[in-house]
């Protein structure tokens, strides 16, 4: 775990642990919530503005013909 924290890849952790893939190591990530509060701390919000979508007059009209 502090080789983790310290910010040694998962992939060369995966090797000196000897595990086949860093699949296997991804378990270690899992178990510690300071390493998630860290990824949280660095996501935003996207910029994008949330618009309602409005369906084209042709689209409506063919579902008011089914």
């Amino acid at each position: 775990m502090s080789l983790l924290q310290s910010g040694v890849s998962i992939d060369v952790v995966a090797i000196w642990l000897g595990h086949e893939s860093p699949t296997t190591t991804h378990q270690y990530t899992n178990a510690n919530l300071e390493i998630k509060e860290r990824a949280l701390a660095k996501l935003q919000e996207p910029d994008a503005k949330l618009r309602r979508y409005r369906a084209p007059d042709s689209l409506i009209e063919f579902l008011k013909k089914l």
